[in-house]
């Protein structure tokens, strides 16, 4: 071995110790002037650390002579070391003025840390070996003295005497003399004495050890004054050493440090206090924490009281009786160190992971960092948790959590010495809440302990010491009489928790005793006995019982009750002579009293509560008559107004309620008067209802370009400026979206605000940084309730269709001459606009042909008030030049085809997300979102009221070439290039600037109708032409019908006219079935619209899914239950139009399979398919090259979940030119994928990463999880990760939902850093 033959042990340390040669007069290491280059030469000295740790790593299977030789001298070596650093940096309380310079400390913690697994390793070497752990013990020992001899010399010895015992000590003040935080040699001989009492060799061999050289007042010194200087600390009296100190004390409890550190200053303590007589041991503690006099002077308090007028010195007495207190709990009740108690390490593990959760339930990864690791690495958690705590699964959000079980809630201590003051307060009151959610007393009594181990016995015995006694006394006396002393109730929590120990200890020692010993600890009887005279002070017990009935001290009652309680028990065990079954039997007896008594007082307690509360109820009801009877008038008022508008609504909706058949358009349409309603501006707080001549009301909105539902990602406009948008392609290639917070304003108050906001970010731009959450040169601001991302405003309106009815005649044309006369005046709408950009006179010709009824000169007056047409226009502007991504012009004839396409496609989204999670059509959407659609309906069907009519009428005209072919007109898009909802929705909407002219008296809700059946019949053939008799396999469910031999009939005209060989259908029953599945979303869509648009309440009948659907659908729309029959009603027309369909070049090219179509229905996009083995990614990424490198691999491999790209990441290589700026790889790829919005997968960090835009960016939690429930980011902990789908989900639902922009805005808003990140370079 290498400690054998090479003596590597003791040359890595000697060789350590030559590279630091910095010491101070006494040969301790010196780190405080070390300048830059030696520190930097100090940290690649730290790495002789590691050969140490890896020399020592495992322990040897046998010892031998050159074995114990070698390691002896190796450990010799390393007692040189800790002597030299026994006692460094030590510091002096400042008094007077404030540090000036903050001391250097961290290098002493960094070594410390590094050596905190080998001083562990040593120790578990030492043990392996008797003969080497009774050497090592005596030569630590020896180092130990030599180090503090001389510690009393200048120091004169001074007497103490308390409750008639006396002891000699030095006088020192922690306060005034220097201390040092540094004690190794102290805190290794404690854990080799806790060795010693483990492997019973303290036992075996007693003669060996020199027990008899050891001076316990020594011993426990220089740990005892350390634990005073926290003490001090805590109660503010080294303020003036600056944050030095407080980082030091806060590393000292840390769980990196202290199990060398503060747990060993414990172990030291007990093991000196448990060589002294517990009542000097107390002494010298009273005296190290300067609190002698106030306890050993008679009367000290109350002359204190009086005579100071310094609140602050005695808060700080206060705090230090506390901390004191607190001390002597963690000496006695702290065992659960093997050698101090009989426990074994793994129940060591169990009560630190009980007192953590505690407090609250963790996730793992808390108990992890909760937990100090071994050299390994490793918290021996695993082996244990399950029998001590239960996993609850994490849902969507959060992590999974371990909960305490409820039989372990009875090993919980208040006063746990890893408790920070704030771990402390949590746990306590987590803890009373349990035990009043169980209907149990808020008692919090200390544990039953595991006993001490033969070494430590003797600790028990500060509970029952005189000076123990005297303190406990002195406190309770204070209590007594609260107006006399300065005392505080932690210090009265900390002495019933003491006296609760003690009969705890007490009631153990009574059930374990045997007939051969004699019970030596008798608490009860001592606290039972009042003061000796002179001063003969009332009884510890009698205090206590006096204590019971202090009105000031409710909160401690129980506990107060639970001694009480507990010491009756302890009184009846002694009492009784008999054999200790009747013992038990009595003691039963006694508990079940006592228990008794316990629920009596509780239904006492309750019963007053109850008769409080109704006591209560009864004022409150008494004053709200007098408030009645003396606003009379007001009150009738209210009442009178709430019965009329119960009244009115009752009327309104009645005619909805009780007609079953609810019509949403055409002339049988049912009429329903919407009431006027008030909304609240949130800025002003004015209340207003929405009229058009009112000013206008808005909501806050954002727009975005979307490729959610796109099914060809590649068509990207390369010219905007001279695109043309008027039809949508089947394909969905680029959308533009709308959505809405639901939050309104008026339009000046939104606009005084949005004008703020533009000036606060004027003056920001003279900032260090810019505000990167929102845009305002985009017109981006946030919503001023929910701080929503938005960039525009949606006017609310009234049913815009109310305000164009005329009168209109009973009887309105059939389709056939619906088209015929819509024909004729579109001819003269373009005749007219031919001449007038001729300048040519008007001619007879023009004059013959206009039809009877129609005024085309006549221009409509615009209803709506200035406000909302500026608001119209506003919205209308906004939503070209996002849709568009061009410059915003009001006067571009685009504009309101933008608008018509943003309502379209608004609804379809909506209506494939309730298809996808199988949600009701109507009455299920959240506030947000109806308030968003009726807004834009309405907004799209309003519009053209500010623009020019002839745009309008140009734009209606060569919509409606599209399904009905005129002569000389220019060629229109196939039916098969053409979405047909999308062209619905815009022919009905820029109908009204044709029919405003007609004053035959055709009704615009004709029109409706006849526009929605010539949409409807051109989708049926869309869908007949590219669906595929291959693609159902369904097996037929009943024999052929009128319906199926119907579809059968058109789908025989369609191949006539086709001309070609179309599949034939097995069965009628598979074609309607085909096309009922097919037409389903679009009449979901229409239904939707309709609704919206004339305000027809929807159908509450209608199933969730299933096309059972279609029966309800086609009556609330005007259409036979029986689709195919609207083109048997109209046979002539419908022939000439499914001839023109089928007859277009570009139907011609599909059928001959030149080109593809789109078929119905479309699927909805998801994201792609992850594996569930994270693993399985990590190994993909690694196969990963960056493109533009030759077989380079990529250091940040990016896989883009909307298509499965992989991409090179935050790397120059990848880097390109977007619009003049350089962007990374995922922002190029965002704007060919998603419109300049992206989901990604960071495959090494294990992060999601959310793009939009150039700047504007966040990370998500990924959907991949372990075992524990927990995501691991930046893949550190490095458990195995297995695919959550409900997460996936999640992500999935904020992406077809658009919410990605508004989740990148409120991540910003929340973690400011976010801004600071170069989202344009990923």
């Amino acid at each position: 071995m290498l400690i054998t033959e090479e003596d590597l042990m003791t040359t890595i340390i000697k060789t350590f110790m030559d590279h630091l040669q910095h010491r101070d007069i006494q040969g301790r290491f010196q780190f405080e002037r070390y300048t830059a280059v030696q520190a930097f030469k100090f940290r690649r000295v730290q790495s002789l650390i590691l050969d140490l740790k890896y020399l020592l790593i495992s322990k040897p299977p046998e010892w031998t002579p050159a074995l114990r030789t070698k390691f002896l001298e190796g450990f010799y070596a390393f007692l040189e070391l800790l002597k030299c650093m026994q006692g460094m940096d030590p510091i002096t309380r400042q008094v007077g003025q404030h540090i000036e310079m903050e001391p250097e400390w961290e290098a002493a913690f960094t070594l410390q840390m590094k050596l905190t697994h080998i001083i562990s390793m040593m120790q578990d070497w030492c043990s392996a070996d008797e003969h080497v752990l009774i050497e090592a013990y005596k030569k630590c020992l020896a180092v130990l003295t030599h180090c503090h001899s001389g510690f009393t010399d200048g120091e004169q010895p001074i007497t103490l005497t308390l409750a008639g015992h006396s002891v000699e000590t030095i006088r020192y003040c922690v306060s005034q003399e220097k201390v040092s935080i540094h004690l190794p040699v102290s805190r290794l001989l404690a854990g080799l004495h806790a060795l010693l009492s483990k492997s019973e060799v303290a036992y075996k061999f007693p003669e060996l050890l020199p027990f008899s050289e050891l001076s316990p007042p020594m011993l426990i010194e220089h740990p005892l004054r350390c634990l005073v200087l926290c003490a001090q600390v805590h109660a503010g009296m080294w303020r003036r050493n600056g944050f030095s100190l407080v980082n030091q004390i806060y590393y000292y409890h840390n769980v990196k440090c202290r199990r060398e550190m503060f747990d060993k200053d414990i172990v030291m303590l007990q093991a000196g206090a448990s060589m002294m007589d517990p009542n000097h041991f107390l002494m010298i503690v009273l005296s190290r924490f300067e609190l002698f006099q106030i306890f050993g002077t008679p009367d000290y308090g109350k002359r204190f009281r009086k005579d100071s007028t310094n609140k602050d010195l005695v808060q700080q007495n206060n705090t230090l009786i506390e901390e004191m207190l607190h001390l002597i709990i963690m000496i006695v009740g702290e065992r659960f160190c093997p050698g101090v108690g009989h426990v074994t390490a793994a129940d060591e593990i169990k009560r630190e992971i009980v007192h953590q959760l505690s407090i609250r339930p963790m996730a793992h990864s808390e108990l992890v960092k909760a937990l100090p690791e071994d050299e390994n690495k490793e918290t021996g958690m695993e082996q244990v948790i399950e029998t001590i705590a239960s996993f609850k699964k994490p849902g969507l959000t959060g992590r999974g959590l371990y909960e305490l079980k409820p039989e372990c809630t009875r090993d919980f201590n208040l006063f746990y010495y890893h408790y920070s003051r704030a771990e402390q307060s949590k746990a306590e009151e987590a803890q009373r809440k349990l035990k009043r959610l169980n209907e149990e007393d808020t008692a919090l009594p200390p544990p039953v302990l595991p006993p001490f181990c033969p070494l430590f016995a003797s600790l028990i015995n500060i509970l029952q010491s005189d000076v123990m006694l005297c303190i406990m006394g002195t406190i309770l006396q204070w209590a007594v009489e609260p107006n006399g002393y300065s005392w505080s109730e932690a210090m009265l929590q900390r002495v019933l928790h003491l006296i609760g120990m003690a009969l705890q200890e007490e009631n153990q020692h009574l059930q374990n005793i045997s007939e051969d010993n004699v019970l030596t600890f008798t608490f009860s009887q001592k606290i039972s006995r009042p003061g000796e005279a002179p001063t003969t002070t009332p009884s510890i017990l009698a205090l206590l019982e006096t204590l019971q009935n202090a009105a000031h001290l409710e909160v401690h009652k129980d506990m107060i009750r639970w001694i009480l309680k507990t010491f009756g028990t302890i009184k009846k065990i002694r009492e009784s002579s008999s054999a200790t079954p009747v013992m038990e039997v009595e003691g039963n007896v006694l508990e079940e009293n006592t228990r008794d008594k316990d629920k009596a007082e509780r239904k006492r307690k309750a019963e007053i509560a109850r008769l409080r509360k109704e006591k209560i109820m009864a004022q409150m009801s008494e004053m709200q008559r007098h408030f009645i009877d003396e606003n009379k008038e007001l009150f009738q008022q209210s009442m009178d107004e709430l019965s009329v508008s119960a009244s009115t609504s009752h009327d309104n909706s009645s005619p909805a309620l009780l007609d079953s058949k609810l019509v949403a358009l055409g002339p049988h349409q049912t009429r329903f008067v919407e009431q006027s309603q008030l909304v609240t501006c949130i800025l002003c707080q004015e209340e207003q209802a929405y009229n058009v001549d009112s000013k206008a009301m808005v909501l806050a909105a954002f727009i975005q370009r979307s490729t959610v539902f796109s099914k060809n990602r590649a068509k990207i406009i390369q010219d905007p400026d001279n695109y043309d948008p008027l039809f949508m392609h089947p394909d969905l290639a680029c959308g533009t979206h709308t959505g809405s917070c639901g939050h309104i304003m008026h339009a000046h108050c939104w606009q005084r605000y949005f004008d703020a906001v533009q000036m606060k970010e004027q003056r920001r731009q003279q900032r260090l940084r810019v505000h990167t959450s929102y845009d305002v040169e985009n017109g981006e601001f946030l919503c001023p309730l929910c701080q929503c991302l938005s960039n525009t405003v949606i006017p609310m309106l009234p049913p815009p269709r109310s305000l164009y009815h005329r009168l209109d005649f009973s009887e309105q044309p059939d389709l056939a001459e619906w088209v015929n006369v819509t024909g004729q005046q579109i001819r003269v709408i373009k005749e007219l606009a031919e001449e007038k950009s001729t300048s040519e006179s008007e001619s007879s010709t023009v004059e013959t042909n206009v039809p009877e009824g129609f005024r085309p000169s006549f221009q409509p007056k615009n209803p709506y008030s200035d406000s909302i047409k500026e608001m119209l226009t506003t919205f209308g502007t906004a939503t070209y030049k996002v849709g568009l991504n061009v410059h915003p012009n009001e006067q571009d004839p685009r504009v309101p085809i933008m608008c018509w396409e943003s309502c379209a496609y608004t609804i379809q989204t909506i209506e494939r997300i309730l298809t996808d999670e199988e949600r009701p059509l109507f009455g299920n959407l959240p506030c947000r979102q109806d308030d968003c659609l009726k807004s834009l309906t309405r907004f799209a069907a309003a519009h053209w009221t500010v623009c020019p009519l002839s745009v309008v009428q140009k734009h209606f005209s060569r919509l409606l070439q599209s399904i009905v072919r005129q002569e000389g007109s220019e060629e229109a898009p196939s039916v098969l290039d053409i979405d047909m909802f999308h062209l619905m929705v815009s022919l009905v909407l820029s109908f009204p600037a044709v029919q405003c002219q007609d004053f035959s008296g055709y009704s615009l809700g004709i029109g409706d109708l006849h526009l929605f059946h010539l949409v409807t019949m051109a989708h049926i053939i869309q869908i007949m032409l590219t669906s595929s008799p291959d693609d159902n396999g369904m097996e037929q469910e009943c024999p052929d019908g009128e319906e199926e031999l119907a579809a059968l009939a058109l789908y025989s005209t369609i191949c006539q006219y086709t001309g070609s060989t179309l599949k034939r259908w097995s069965s009628g029953w598979h074609l309607y079935r085909t096309i009922k599945t097919a037409i389903l979303p679009f009449l979901r869509c229409s239904a939707l619209f309709f609704h919206y648009l004339n305000g027809v309440p929807a159908p509450t009948e209608l199933p969730v899914s299933g096309l059972s659907q279609i029966d309800h659908l086609c009556s609330f729309l005007s259409l036979p239950s029986n689709v195919i029959s609207i083109f048997q009603q109209n046979p002539q027309v419908m022939d000439n139009l499914i001839n023109s369909w089928c007859k277009h070049k570009e139907v011609k090219r599909f059928l001959d399979v030149e080109q593809t179509a789109i078929s119905y229905p479309r699927e909805s996009n998801k994201l792609i398919d992850l594996p569930e083995d994270y693993s399985s990614l990590i190994n993909q990424a690694s196969n990963f090259s960056c493109p533009k490198s030759a077989g380079d691999k990529s250091r940040a491999p990016t896989l883009c979940l909307v298509c499965g790209a992989m991409l090179c990441s935050q790397s120059y290589c990848c880097q390109t030119d977007l619009d003049g700026d350089d962007v990374g790889a995922c922002t190029a790829h965002t704007y060919v994928c998603g419109s300049g919005m992206g989901i990604f997968l960071r495959v090494r960090e294990c992060q999601v990463l959310f793009l939009a835009g150039k700047t504007k960016g966040c990370f998500y939690p990924p959907p991949y999880l372990d075992d524990y429930g927990e995501t691991d980011q930046g893949l550190r902990r490095g458990n195995p990760l297995h695919l959550c789908k409900e997460r996936f989900k999640k992500i999935q639902k904020l992406w077809q939902q658009h919410s990605i922009t508004e989740e990148i805005g409120h991540a910003q808003e929340a973690n400011q850093t976010l801004a600071g990140i170069e989202w344009q370079h990923l």
